[in-house]
């Protein structure tokens, strides 16, 4: 093997340095400086994407804050007119109601009239039924006739106590 033998080692050595020193050369001339190019758009691409994602990110804050605003503005208004509702059905309701005692009240009136003559009617005939009931007892009893007017009097005085 040639590359082995000590003798063309000197020749070999200088060769390397100048196929080195040329290469050397040829990249820092012309592919680093693309390299340090593409690297620098590189840089610049995400610099610039970094700040419109900042700009997106900001925009979309400001829609949020928005939106909450509108949906604290729409609740507000919701809220109101379900007050609003709630307090006319409240005074439909009382009016309602107000109205249905009054019916009530004046049935009950009239209901508690008619009873009091019905009793006072009942009354009148319980005397007249008494009277007519213990002459009957008596006559049965007795044997005898009362007058109406002892009997009337005994009905009286027996209603009273």
């Amino acid at each position: 093997m040639p590359q082995l033998d000590f003798s063309t080692f000197p020749p070999q050595l200088i060769w390397l340095a100048i196929v080195f020193f040329g290469l050397y050369l040829v990249l820092s001339r012309l592919a680093l400086p693309q390299i340090s190019g593409v690297l620098e758009q590189r840089r610049d691409r995400i610099a610039a994407d970094l700040d419109e994602a900042a700009r997106l990110k900001e925009e979309s804050e400001k829609a949020l804050a928005g939106y909450e605003a509108a949906l604290a503005e729409a609740k507000a208004k919701a809220h109101a007119i379900a007050q609003e509702t709630r307090d006319k059905l409240n005074a439909e309701t009382d009016r309602q109601r107000a109205e249905v005692e009054a019916k009530l009240a004046k049935k009950t009136a009239d209901a508690e009239a008619r009873i009091a003559e019905a009793r006072d009617a009942a009354m009148a005939q319980i005397k007249e039924v008494a009277g007519d009931t213990t002459g009957a007892i008596v006559t049965q009893l007795i044997g005898g006739r009362t007058t109406k007017a002892k009997i009337t009097k005994a009905v009286n005085e027996a209603m009273k106590g």
